[in-house]
């Protein structure tokens, strides 16, 4: 051990370099309750200024395909930061423009859709409703009017005198040439007449054969005479209609022309609802019956719309699709479930005598159309994970206007009737949240995406650990406290928020902005406050929420740890061992994640220069694992065997290792344990390794660094920690450092270490307790050092590889034969 204590190597860091704290004194409040909010703007963006600049630009911007994309892990307060400013935005801007859909009476497969100012789609409802009701009333009246049946008994009587006359004509016609017109069966007929009597045709061949060719031929020209009558009576017939309902339109435009002057009257300022209700007029002329009593007749019910107390009226009305009656400023929706349909809106159809039908009022709207001339925000996983919905959403984007049709019409698939609505003009932000990674699959493989995507929001997870961010984030605690009727806290517990706001990053130089875990903690905080019965939370309840929520979720932790103690996986905590050294790894479950040490073995023999991972040769190690093993391959033959071949096989295992292994954190660990193998030197089992290394030795930051200690710690003092354990991390961690309490309180009571290393000789020195050595001016490692020793077993087996290259005499003998 005397070796050791001469052996150069980084001193531990001092237990104030394990744990920044922050210091409740530098808070300028004494609770929460005194610190104000901002008004009714949009609250603080906590570390999010970059986000914050493209919203606003998003907004500002008004030109095409400037909508959004929110990126950003979810819990960073994304979706609540986004609604603040387009709520600001939209109460900035006028309402929103109603829309309507109406009967189209020239394509009734087509409805048309009116543009209405807000608020008014209902009036123009109402209206209608209210006009089919005087119709009810005006028109039946109109019809049993005096004056309306005198003048329809006129036309009939007219047109019945019309056919008396041109018979009668040719009755008299008949008769002067003794022929009679009778009536048959089948219609009217001729036949030769004796007085008042039709001759029987026996008596009529007694005649005289001059009688009978002229009874003949006088018959022949009254037959061709009545026949050219008879064509003539549905001519006359239409004629009558057709005066019946030119009177009837006309005594319909007499009844509602005051209706529609007050109608018209009210909406004289949109031309579009004008030229409908001209329309309207015009149908209700034709259909005036319609309003009659017991109209309702079998085949108007085959025309394809349905029908029921008042179907015969229902194209009358107005199927409100958006109505912003009430709204100020411009509309801003979250569409949480956005299929295709919720998104574009639908036609719904009734079931009627077997068949499904539809019409104009069973149109639905969809988001887009209730965001209309406003803001559209959704969730971009949920948004693609439903069919046809992503590409109906480009398509309303670029094409600007929302065309309602269901994914079978789409397809050519639907043989059911269907409506093609008029397609209505689109105006809005679309705002999409997601993951990085989706922004980025979007970007590169769909083409369309950044056209009409132009601005991305980029939402940092974590925000530098300044004053004016500190003060922030209390500001934050306290609106949050306030809003939901939590205790007040007292500056030592937000402060120890803070602190875990930079424990949660991993980072002592910066906080988490991930508001949603920072919001559980005070709520649990306050819980333990209120189980305590006090009035104020403090940091004591603030360290009870952090401790409840780590024990609620550590049993799997525990039970590796128990593994461990009980032999069952070996890891061993004292002691040396040649080519054996304890490794860190991490475990994520969910969002907690601990450290796990693992223990590493290097055997080497002679060989022709290969390093094998047993974890990559089974197929259980990752390919930035496997880089890692080929960059220290690289070192170890860049600094043993640089101008000559490296006649070494070794081998590298994490043993009892069951899962895959992935990363490059254990590189430098894998570099020791081999080194040790190689020099013979044993490494102290009381120390753990982390940190990946380059091809020039230097030992590089890793990720976990505070869990990696940890789990280490949590094994040695289980067993008795005695001063000689600690765990060897890259100094370039050093920063990230925001250990807990109990690893804080044993490094400074001398039980427990942390030492930054920067490049493998440090780390080789420290774990073996002995130098590792330089070269010299003649390229030598000095004598004893990890290196020489090193050096020299490679050698070994170089010289052993030139002795097995030398060819056998061919008589057969040895090297010292005669």
């Amino acid at each position: 051990m005397s070796k050791r204590k001469k052996a150069a190597h980084p001193e531990s860091l001092p237990a104030s370099a394990l744990y920044r704290v922050c210091d409740p004194s530098l808070l300028d409040f004494t609770t929460t309750a005194e610190l104000q909010d901002d008004g009714d703007g949009p609250g603080p963006a906590l570390g999010q200024e970059r986000a914050v600049e493209a919203i606003r630009f998003a907004i500002g911007m008004r030109h095409r395909g400037f909508n959004l994309f929110a990126l950003g892990e979810e819990g960073t307060g994304r979706r609540n930061l986004i609604l603040d400013h387009l709520g600001e935005a939209a109460a900035a801007r006028p309402a929103s423009d109603d829309w309507v859909y109406v009967e189209n009476f020239a394509e009734a497969a087509k409805p048309r859709a009116l543009r209405l100012p807000a608020g008014r789609a209902r009036v123009l409802e109402r209206d209608m409703a209210h006009l089919v009701e005087e119709l009810g009333h005006a028109l039946p009246a109109a019809f049993e009017a005096e004056d309306y049946r005198v003048r329809r008994q006129m036309i009939e009587a007219e047109a019945k005198q019309q056919r008396e006359t041109a018979f009668t004509a040719i009755q008299e016609d008949a008769e002067a040439h003794g022929i009679a017109l009778v009536r048959t069966p089948t219609g009217l007929g001729l036949a030769p007449s004796k007085g008042d009597e039709v001759l029987p045709p026996d008596e009529f061949k007694q005649l005289p054969e001059e009688t009978q060719a002229r009874l003949r031929a006088e018959m022949e020209r009254l037959q061709q005479r009545l026949e050219s009558t008879i064509k003539l009576v549905p001519r006359w017939d239409r004629d009558m209609r057709g005066r019946l309902r030119e009177l009837e339109r006309e005594v319909v435009g007499h009844a509602i022309a005051h209706l529609m002057d007050d109608l018209k009257g009210d909406w004289a300022e949109l031309p579009e609802v004008l030229a409908y209700l001209d329309e309207v007029a015009r149908d209700v002329a034709l259909s005036a019956q319609d309003f009659l009593p017991e109209s309702e007749e079998p085949e108007r019910r085959a025309e394809g719309r349905p029908h029921g107390h008042d179907g015969r009226f229902r194209r009358y009305r107005v199927n409100v699709l958006v109505c912003r009656e009430g709204d100020k400023g411009a509309p801003v929706v979250m569409e949480t479930y956005p299929t295709q349909p919720n998104l574009i809106g639908r036609v719904e159809y009734i079931a009627q005598y077997g068949t499904l039908i539809t019409d104009f009022n069973l149109i639905k709207a969809g988001s887009l159309h209730r965001a209309n001339g406003g803001y559209l925000v959704m969730d971009a996983l949920k948004l693609l994970m439903h069919p046809f919905a992503w590409e109906d959403l480009k398509r309303a984007l670029r094409d600007r206007e929302i065309r309602i049709e269901s994914p079978g019409q789409a397809m050519g698939l639907m043989s059911t009737l269907s409506l093609e609505p008029q397609p209505i003009p689109l105006d809005l932000k679309v705002v999409l949240v997601g993951d990085p990674m989706l922004y980025y699959l979007l970007s590169h493989n769909d083409p369309e995406f950044g056209e009409l995507f132009k601005v991305s929001a980029d939402f940092d997870w974590r925000m530098e650990r300044s004053e004016t961010n500190t003060s922030l984030l209390a500001r934050s605690v306290g609106a949050l406290a306030r809003k939901e009727g939590l205790r007040p806290l007292d500056r030592g517990a937000v402060a120890r928020i803070v602190e875990q706001a930079s424990r949660d990053v991993g980072d002592s130089t910066r906080l988490s902005t991930h508001m949603a875990s920072l919001a559980d903690l005070v709520r649990e905080a306050d819980y333990w406050a209120g189980e305590a019965g006090a009035d104020l939370v403090v940091a004591d309840h603030v360290e009870r929420a952090i401790s409840a929520s780590t024990r609620r979720l550590d049993r799997v932790r525990d039970s590796v740890q128990q593994e461990m103690l009980a032999g069952t996986v070996h890891i061993a905590t004292e002691g040396e061992a040649v080519g054996q050294i304890n490794g860190l790894a991490v475990l994520e479950l969910g969002r907690f994640s601990f450290g796990r040490p693992t223990r590493v073995t290097a055997r080497v023999r002679f060989g022709k220069g290969d390093v094998v991972d047993i974890e990559r040769e089974v197929q259980l190690g990752g390919p930035i694992h496997g880089k890692g093993v080929m960059i220290l391959s690289s070192f170890l033959a860049s600094r043993y065997a640089a101008e000559l071949p490296l006649a070494l096989s070794a081998t590298l295992v994490f043993e009892q290792s069951y899962g895959g292994i992935e990363g490059d954190s254990a590189s430098s660990t894998e570099l020791y344990a081999l080194l040790s193998a190689l020099a013979e030197a044993p490494i102290r089992q009381s120390l753990a390794v982390t940190g990946s290394i380059d091809q020039f030795g230097r030992i590089q930051a890793i990720g976990g660094v505070n869990e990696k200690i940890e789990g280490f710690f949590d094994l040695c003092r289980a067993r008795g920690l005695d001063g000689s354990h600690g765990v060897l991390i890259p100094a370039d961690n050093v920063p990230h450092l925001m250990l807990r309490k109990d690893v804080v309180e044993a490094a400074a009571a001398g039980l427990f270490a942390v030492y930054p290393v920067e490049n493998v000789d440090q780390g080789m020195a420290l774990l073996t307790g002995h130098p590792a050595g330089e070269r010299d001016g003649d390229g030598k490692f000095p004598p004893g050092s990890i290196n020489r020793r090193v050096a020299a077993r490679l050698g070994a087996f170089m010289r052993r590889a030139e002795e097995l290259s030398v060819p056998r005499p061919l008589n057969g003998m040895g090297r010292n034969g005669a």
